[in-house]
């Protein structure tokens, strides 16, 4: 079974209405959450102490008075980088949109004065930067989604049944944990996931993690090598190398990428998909950085497919988990992210185009790099009130 050019420009119509679509819950879900704000800061301790509302502050996020004020020059430029690791391996976008608001503006800092004067307030700006990161992540989702598809590096049938997956777990967590969780848990299993996805990612890279990988290795190969044809001064049409679906059927999918024939059970990634949702959901991130090892683990796919795979079905994925945490009350500072999204489009655009001069192997190895380095700081803090350099005596 083929996929014709009317077929494709139709998956990418529907693509962006439903994206578009998430924009309506998130305008008429502003006005209905700002009086359960009003009423969580006047029911606050006021005074000028840590954990205490001060009246007369000028106001920060959310409109808080004394919250952090946010410099949109460092925030446009921080979406770039959101929007250019996402584009490129498929994963990390929502993880560093997460650093990004909870460090760099100092959000975690700030909710975590409120964990027992003002317990509400701690939860609404812990679910406000849950929303935030997706929805950063879901605008940089849509446009690597079409970007990678045109480039024929999305296995779009895949990606539907992630998809698929995805909606239930992205709609089942935000009505079950919104204005639950505290900002010091929600960071501690932050970075405890990201940790153990590091650790999955190193056991990758060892001989019996390489077993039965053969066909992702000889595909990126065959891509890799195409590309430097090409960078030589080489005319060569990739149209024709690109995915291309041979047999699609409730059991079986077969598809070929530059020469080299793939197959899966599309029930597999339906599941994969709901589990990995439900995670990335808890955590107020996109999923790509699980959903890549899934597709380069469980389907064996080389990375040059997986970030666009893995695009598509995150956007899906962030269009319920918005819609579902704006319905329960979670707020948008616009300000912010108004101005995140104009970098994450710029950072979207550029990903798909820088990351074919990056080997497969270099793509991991920043995986692993980045894994690492999140996971140790946020869970040693989130669990242990200390990032790592201050347990050992260093920070």
């Amino acid at each position: 079974m083929m996929f014709h050019k009317k077929q494709k420009t139709a998956v990418l119509m529907v693509t962006v209405f439903l994206s578009v679509f998430v924009l309506f819950p998130l305008l008429t879900g502003i006005a209905g959450a700002a009086t359960p704000l009003e009423e969580a800061i006047a029911n606050a301790p006021q005074g000028t102490e840590k954990g205490q509302i001060d009246p007369n502050a000028a106001p920060g996020y959310l409109g808080i008075p004394g919250a952090p004020s946010q410099n949109l020059v460092v925030g446009f430029f921080w979406a770039v980088w959101v929007g250019w690791i996402f584009s490129t391996v498929g994963a990390f976008g929502g993880v560093m949109a997460g650093i990004g608001h909870i460090t760099v503006f100092g959000l975690g800092k700030y909710a975590g004065q409120f964990r027992e004067t003002a317990p509400t307030i701690n939860k609404m700006v812990t679910d406000s930067v849950r929303v935030s990161n997706q929805f950063l992540v879901g605008t940089s989702a849509l446009i690597s989604s079409i970007n990678y598809y045109k480039m024929g590096r999305l296995v779009l049938p895949l990606g539907i049944a992630l998809a698929a997956g995805s909606m239930l777990g992205s709609s089942l967590i935000p009505a079950l944990t919104a204005g639950k969780i505290s900002f010091k848990a929600y960071i501690g299993y932050f970075g405890l996931f990201v940790l153990l996805l590091g650790c999955w990612m190193v056991y990758e890279t060892t001989p019996k993690g390489q077993a039965g990988k053969k066909k992702a290795k000889q595909a990126a190969d065959a891509f890799e090598e195409t590309m430097k044809r090409q960078k030589s001064g080489e005319n060569i049409d990739t149209r024709d190398l690109g995915v291309k679906v041979k047999e699609l059927s409730i059991s079986k999918m077969v598809f070929t990428f530059y020469g080299v024939e793939f197959s899966f059970n599309p029930l597999f990634p339906f599941i994969g998909g709901f589990v990995i949702a439900s995670v990335a959901s808890f955590i107020g991130v996109g999923g790509g950085f699980l959903l890549v090892p899934f597709l380069t683990s469980v389907s064996g796919l080389p990375m040059y497919l997986s970030a666009g795979t893995s695009a598509f079905a995150v956007l899906i994925g962030m269009i319920t988990s918005i819609t579902s945490f704006i319905i329960k009350g979670a707020i948008v500072h616009w300000p912010l992210i108004g101005v995140e999204m104009i970098g994450i489009v710029a950072g979207s655009v550029i990903g798909p185009r820088t990351s074919k001069y990056l080997s497969d192997k270099w793509l991991k190895r920043l995986f692993i790099i980045l894994a690492f380095y999140v996971g140790i700081n946020y869970t040693t803090s989130g669990f242990f009130g200390k990032n790592v350099l201050q347990l050992i005596g260093l920070g």
